[in-house]
């Protein structure tokens, strides 16, 4: 998993991606014309102190690591947590969240279940 790091590439894929929404995450997509995903995750302060935030990193980049093989190649792709998900008590909420926004933005392989 390589991560996005550079605010430039942030703002590219909120200027130019796909987005979609659900309780707890926002999901941008842009195609990055590389054979491999970029990721990135993104989580306000306005979401809690800085246990809660890194604890809901950790679980995004967790979810996405364990279901990377069922998205297609050369994205950039940004997660945001919404305020929302500092309920969160398990890491399967958060992986169903990113799962269906993936799946609603056509994003996954269509081999691959």
């Amino acid at each position: 998993m390589i991560s996005l790091k550079k605010n430039d590439l942030f703002r590219s894929v909120f200027k130019n991606g796909r987005y979609l929404s659900n309780k707890y995450l926002v999901m941008y997509v842009l195609e990055n014309s590389l054979d491999h995903n970029r990721i990135g995750i993104q989580v306000s302060k306005k979401v809690g102190n800085s246990v809660i935030r890194h604890r809901l990193t950790r679980l995004v980049r967790e979810s996405y690591r364990l279901n990377e093989e069922k998205f297609n190649s050369g994205l950039d792709i940004v997660i945001v947590a919404r305020v929302y998900a500092n309920t969160v008590k398990k890491c399967n909420e958060i992986e169903i969240a990113m799962m269906n926004l993936a799946e609603r933005l056509k994003v996954l392989n269509k081999d691959i279940k």
